[in-house]
């Protein structure tokens, strides 16, 4: 088909092909230019997803923080009940020896009895409270 053209035929022909060349790699370099952008872009929005589940306890994580919450509150309460044995008996002890001791030293032997208090752990299942019990 060239063969027959004139050679100013040919050399249009040829500057026609290389322009349209020129412009289809031009169009393939933008196309892979924004599919390079998108992958970078969607690795950055995976990475961003990972992030936030990392972040965000599961049900699962919730519930084996709340039984170690729960053996820490137990642990408290049991040790609020220790507390609160050993201050009676030191109060029952005060009373005992107070009026001996004022006679002796004209002064308390312990003040502030009336202000302890030991914590307390409480809850409702979903809410949970520390209170301060008085002794």
């Amino acid at each position: 088909m060239i063969k027959s053209c004139s050679p100013e035929a040919i050399a249009i022909a040829y500057r026609n092909h290389a322009r349209e060349t020129a412009h289809q790699s031009a169009e393939v370099k933008g196309i892979e230019d924004a599919i390079a952008a998108l992958k970078i872009h969607l690795r950055h929005k995976q990475q961003q997803l990972e992030q936030l589940r990392r972040s965000q306890p599961t049900e699962e994580q919730l519930e084996e923080s709340r039984q170690q919450a729960k053996l820490h509150a137990d642990r408290i309460n049991q040790l609020s009940r220790e507390l609160q044995a050993e201050a009676k008996a030191l109060k029952a002890i005060a009373d005992e020896i107070t009026p001996l001791y004022w006679q002796v030293y004209h002064k308390p032997f312990i003040t502030g009895f009336s202000n302890i208090s030991v914590p307390h752990v409480r809850s409702d299942g979903d809410v949970w409270t520390i209170l301060n019990k008085l002794v």
